[in-house]
């Protein structure tokens, strides 16, 4: 099938001994066959999560292919090879209320007097896909707690952009789930911190929470939405991937997503224990050993495809985030802001961050977990200070 036409590149997309292949052809197909040739090797290693005649849905993370939105993915990739900046991810939070108390908040330290109006999201969204964003993320806080969420959803251009959604699963209900379907949710990654009832209680700070995710996690399933377990990895629950995969299989789960946990917010008392390089590596290792699997989920070990072996870091060159406060940051993780959006264009924002010594070059890793960028960039403030966000902010 043609999943990508234009008049300097033609892409086609075709099945290969189960697997996905692309071939590419035009003027620009010396620029353009790097990408390729690595989706190709992205495609031998992993399994989709699903492939018909018309449409192949790689992951909860990728646009259906083929289609207008997988064409901007292609374009961003285009604009990464010939070193020009573009947000391929764009992340929102929309409130900073949560019914949880996890340990391991890296939000905890925002404190929204006055949350984003849904004119202000919106905005902020138009601008984001103007500057080339084709994946848009809904954060929290817990998402489920502003009532204008499928409004924000419903307002995306979906030609241009598919939107997911983050929760807990807290007041996901049946009737929510439809409501976020007719709206063009996506997918919907739903947090699991633990495979077991009373430990991830424990780790959310209230009784009740894995339920919750159970419940969200059926209700985002009979809704036809797809659905990814999204799992943050640290020291004290790496070993327990195989009862991840386990869980994630057998309430029917599309995706299995591992990412790994920052030292900030709430887990900045514990900047030792996070996960190291070895860690990534056997994640990758686990990832495609999952994949190679007939049936089950997915897997993607986020940390392993933002790793030297893949794409790197993404933050501040293909990642911005927005806080519920309208801060915007290199990503959701990194406590560091270029302004804003409710003062300045999100355009203006995007350049002064790449003027940044840190963001002006290419990371193999995280750049959270280099404790030297840790230290030379994230000033951290007292946690009594009299500011709407305990971040630094950057000024030229």
């Amino acid at each position: 099938m043609r999943v990508y036409d234009k008049s300097f590149i033609k892409i086609e997309a075709g099945i290969e001994n189960g697997k996905v292949v692309l071939e590419s052809e035009g003027p620009l197909n010396p620029i353009v066959k790097p990408i390729v040739n690595r989706i190709n090797d992205i495609f031998q290693e992993e399994k989709p999560i699903s492939v018909d005649d018309e449409n192949i849905i790689f992951s909860t993370w990728i646009p259906p292919i083929p289609g207008n939105v997988f064409n901007r993915l292609i374009n961003a990739e285009i604009s990464s090879i010939l070193k020009k900046r573009v947000p391929d991810q764009f992340s929102i939070g929309i409130t900073s209320r949560c019914p949880n108390n996890c340990i391991h908040c890296g939000a905890a330290d925002i404190v929204v007097k006055k949350e984003l109006a849904i004119e202000e999201i919106n905005n902020a969204i138009f601008q984001a896909i103007d500057l080339g964003s084709y994946y848009i993320s809904i954060d929290g806080g817990e998402t489920m707690m502003r009532s204008d969420l499928d409004q924000i959803i419903n307002a995306v251009d979906k030609n241009k952009a598919i939107v997911t959604c983050f929760t807990s699963g807290f007041r996901l209900t049946e009737e929510k789930a439809k409501n976020l379907k007719a709206a063009g949710l996506y997918a919907t990654h739903i947090s699991i911190d633990s495979p077991h009832e009373e430990n991830h209680d424990r780790v959310r700070g209230r009784k009740g929470a894995f339920r919750d995710s159970l419940e969200g996690i059926k209700n985002t399933l009979e809704a036809g939405i797809l659905a990814d377990m999204f799992v943050v990895v640290s020291p004290h629950n790496i070993d327990e991937l195989e009862d991840f995969y386990g869980m994630a299989e057998s309430v029917g789960m599309h995706e299995l997503s591992l990412y790994e946990i920052v030292a900030v917010g709430r887990w900045l008392e514990h900047e030792d224990e996070v996960i190291s390089d070895s860690d990534v590596k056997m994640m990758g290792k686990f990832q495609k050993k999952k994949n190679k699997k007939t049936g089950g989920p997915r897997v993607t070990a986020l940390p392993y495809f933002l790793g030297p072996e893949q794409f790197g870091c993404f933050a501040g060159r293909r990642w911005m985030h927005v806080t519920a406060s309208g801060d915007v940051l290199p990503c959701a993780y990194t406590p560091l802001s270029f302004g804003n959006i409710t003062e300045e264009r999100l355009d203006t924002i995007w350049k002064r961050m790449g003027q940044h010594e840190a963001y002006r070059k290419h990371a193999d890793f995280c750049r959270m977990r280099d404790k030297q960028f840790r230290q030379k960039y994230i000033h951290i403030i007292p946690k009594d200070a009299e500011l709407p966000l305990r971040i630094y902010k950057f000024s030229q």
